[in-house]
């Protein structure tokens, strides 16, 4: 895997780590770590904690920094849950990009260019296995595996619970950190230690909507060797449930990309 630094790439690895919602608060975590608690009760109540809604609407502040370089972006992001994520580059629609369950594709207004592929590319990108249910999860601060797919043993720290399976897959190591207040992810890591990968998510802050909760301010820091990106996520303004469109088509005459 190597990083990328163009601004269509880059939009697309947003998307994977922020949602939000309108008329929020940011929450204070004062829960307290219950040695007494079982695994089976801390995965039921981190999968009650997951939200609902039919579609998404809000505008992003990211910030980028890669090898001592640093960009700013704001970007518009839809979602129609488990069916579509559209983002575009604001205040002027250059770049557009839209994921599904079967699809990734991009265009690029600078420069005449897109993609149009599957989720082979963000797999590649971040360098773990992806598919649409683990992205929207990631977004919305939920464990990125389901958590009744395998036996899970279970730690604490001082401020989070920790989750990791009995048996750590061949491939890769997943160690998912479970906040005690409301049981969302305060982080997220997959280790690939062979190949020297590393996708670390952590949820800094999150903000209560209507009682849900959704992360509010999130850092995302891929490695692999001696490559790193990081991402910070501030959210802007954001609404629920309102009927949006999904505008989406490639302009005649672009570029394909081969990536």
């Amino acid at each position: 895997m190597k990083f990328k630094t163009h601004i269509a790439v880059t939009v697309l690895l947003l998307i994977i780590i922020a949602s939000g919602c309108k008329g929020s608060k940011t929450l204070v975590s004062d829960g307290q770590v219950d040695s007494g608690l079982k695994v089976k009760q801390l995965i039921k109540n981190s999968i009650n904690a997951n939200i609902d809604f039919t579609t998404l609407i809000a505008r992003l502040k990211i910030g980028t920094a890669q090898k001592g370089s640093s960009q700013n972006y704001t970007v518009s992001l839809k979602i129609e849950k488990d069916k579509q994520i559209l983002i575009t580059s604001t205040p002027v629609s250059i770049v557009r990009a839209l994921i599904t369950p079967t699809r990734v594709a991009f265009y690029n207004k600078w420069d005449n260019t897109y993609f149009d592929g599957d989720f082979d590319y963000l797999s590649n990108l971040l360098g773990t296995d992806l598919d649409f249910d683990k992205v929207q999860n990631m977004l919305l601060g939920q464990s990125l595996f389901n958590l009744n797919d395998d036996k899970y043993q279970l730690s604490a720290n001082d401020k989070s619970y920790i989750l990791e399976p009995k048996k750590q897959r061949d491939l890769f190591e997943l160690f998912l950190f479970v906040n005690p207040s409301h049981f969302k992810m305060d982080s997220q890591e997959i280790s690939q230690p062979k190949n020297k990968r590393i996708l670390h998510i952590d949820y800094l802050t999150y903000q209560e909507v209507d009682n849900k909760t959704i992360p509010e301010q999130t850092k995302i820091l891929a490695v692999e060797d001696e490559d790193e990106l990081e991402i910070n996520l501030e959210l802007k303004s954001v609404k629920l449930n309102e009927n949006i469109r999904f505008p989406f088509k490639i302009p005649s005459g672009f570029t394909k990309i081969e990536l």
